[in-house]
């Protein structure tokens, strides 16, 4: 029978970290670690989501900056509109 992932090697797997740091900033420290992006998004509880391209550029992230890691929940930009214009 196959083995499953603890809950907390799964939340380790994950290329999503949240950064209590400017978007430029973080841009930075990505170009710097050779570290791809997918996604940068400037949250509303302030910081950004940063989405690497790869798990292994996420750790290197987290370790790098581990005391500017957002813990808990953040508040995210809506991508679409509440209302449709129509």
């Amino acid at each position: 029978m196959p083995r499953r992932a603890s809950p907390k090697r799964s939340a380790a797997m994950s290329r999503v970290v949240n950064l209590s740091m400017a978007e430029a900033d973080v841009r930075e420290q990505c170009r710097k670690s050779a570290i791809g992006v997918s996604s940068l998004e400037v949250l509303q509880s302030g910081g950004v989501r940063l989405v690497t391209s790869s798990v292994d550029g996420a750790e290197k992230i987290r370790k790098k900056l581990k005391s500017k890691i957002v813990r808990g929940d953040v508040q995210r930009t809506p991508a679409m509109p509440r209302t449709w214009p129509w």
